[in-house]
């Protein structure tokens, strides 16, 4: 690619990557092994709730059916995110993985309130744990769950959207812990109240635990500079490069749940850099700050370089 120099100074080339849409294979192969699980632990609770009369595993089986709709949303996102640009998406699907990663998020808080209201309404009146079925299948969603979650493991720390997943997924391990512990107890001890109280537990920290993949998600869906990326010093690092005297219409703002822009305006008196320095600053860019598809526009006339910041100031 080389660097395209027009006649009112705008240098953009080199800095202006295209990156190819990350490989989806291994993330496609993980969310069809967890629907099938919880496709199939959904039917298993199900006929188990029916068989044995509880009501509470049939209203778990729908909770976990709404697991089954949030993995799908992400694996939809996946592989619309690795769909090619085109003349109407110019950046391609990139951001449906931010859009399915707020709605999984919205999801999983959804999921939060209903398992609370539940919680509270058995505090008013205890039930006792339907015996020892109910802490079986309650057991084998542990399995499923954490089986599942596991899938995503490796792929959360750089993916917002299989975060999401992974969050999900281990928060219902953990009520599905929270229901053989308390069911355990229960036919132990005979209390009731241990089951909601133990309920209320998990709800706490699933609430705690998936506050960060609320935040994140609407960062990332109001195009907010994600968080690792410190644009400060972004703009010093940028600065500090031979030629710049100064930086302005700097912007940073995630095309992806994977994938970083950034703009900015390079004032360099000296006139138009290489096409190697461009180069040079987007592989430091993507290397140091993760941002990896840069633009730049040079300009050579210092006084002419205040009148887009200027103008919005005013």
């Amino acid at each position: 690619m080389g660097a395209q120099h027009h006649n009112h100074g705008h240098g953009h080339g080199p800095g202006h990557h295209h990156h190819g849409p990350p490989a989806s294979g291994n993330a496609s192969k993980a969310f069809a092994i967890a629907v099938t699980l919880n496709v199939g632990f959904v039917i298993a609770e199900v006929a188990a709730g029916l068989v044995s009369g509880s009501m509470a595993l049939l209203a778990d089986a729908g909770h976990n059916l709404s697991d089954v709709l949030s993995l799908l949303l992400a694996w939809a996102a996946n592989i619309l995110s690795a769909r090619p640009p085109s003349q109407r998406f110019t950046y391609g699907l990139k951001s449906s993985s931010i859009l399915a990663a707020i709605a999984n998020a919205a999801l999983l808080w959804v999921a939060i309130g209903a398992i609370l209201v539940e919680t509270i309404r058995r505090f008013a009146e205890p039930a006792p744990v339907a015996g020892m079925t109910m802490i079986v299948v309650a057991g084998i969603g542990i399995v499923v769950n954490a089986v599942s979650a596991l899938l995503f493991a490796k792929g959360r720390k750089s993916d917002l959207n299989l975060r999401a997943a992974f969050v999900h997924l281990m928060a219902d391990a953990a009520v599905s812990a929270g229901v053989v512990v308390a069911g355990i107890a229960v036919l132990l001890t005979g209390q009731a109240l241990i089951d909601p109280i133990t309920s209320l537990l998990i709800t706490a920290v699933i609430a705690w635990s998936s506050w960060g993949l609320l935040g994140d998600s609407l960062r990332m869906g109001m195009l907010g500079v994600p968080s690792g990326i410190d644009i400060g010093e972004v703009r010093a690092f940028l600065e500090r490069q031979r030629g710049v005297e100064r930086v302005h219409d700097l912007h940073v703002w995630p095309m992806s749940t994977t994938q970083t822009a950034l703009t900015a305006h390079l004032v360099m008196p000296g006139g138009h850099p290489s096409d190697a320095f461009l180069r040079e600053i987007a592989h430091a860019l993507d290397h140091d700050f993760g941002i990896d598809h840069p633009t730049f526009q040079v300009e050579t006339d210092p006084e002419g370089a205040c009148v887009v910041e200027c103008h919005a100031a005013t």
